[in-house]
């Protein structure tokens, strides 16, 4: 077996464990679920904030300029600034992050929470007793015949 498809074949070997496979489902899995959490804070979270605030915040687009590019005349925003090249800080999407973050944490440590909950219920469970061994049936046939 040459160097290359020994390569090839411990590559394969890799690829299909089990660990490999959980991690990438585990990832695909994740960067779905991020997009659920943006939507969660995109269109649930900051329209509760707006309504409480009694009006628009969009935290997106809340910053702070830096530096200004010389003779830039365009509009003052965000996407803008950073496409002329401004040095601008941008709290307000840091912030959308962060909310993003603390909810997506919150809701791994509930989902966590939930499954060690499930597994303690199902260790303290009694465990069905085991069927004895074939020669300790038969044994036990031949005593009760012998008591007769």
């Amino acid at each position: 077996m040459s160097k290359a498809s020994g390569f090839l074949k411990e590559f394969r070997d890799f690829a299909v464990k089990g660990n490999a496979v959980d991690l990438a489902i585990g990832v695909i899995i994740g960067a779905a679920f991020g997009k659920i959490v943006d939507s969660i804070v995109k269109d649930l979270i900051m329209p509760l904030v707006n309504f409480i605030l009694g009006g628009s915040v969009d935290f997106s687009n809340k910053f702070l300029v830096l530096s200004m590019p010389e003779g830039y005349t365009g509009p003052m925003t965000y996407a803008d600034l950073t496409k002329a090249g401004a040095n601008v800080l941008a709290w307000g999407n840091f912030l959308t992050i962060l909310i993003n973050f603390i909810l997506l944490a919150f809701v791994v440590f509930i989902i966590v929470k939930m499954i060690n909950t499930a597994r303690r219920k199902q260790e303290e469970a009694p465990a069905a007793p085991e069927a004895p061994p074939e020669d300790v049936v038969v044994l036990r046939e031949i005593r009760d015949l012998l008591k007769k």
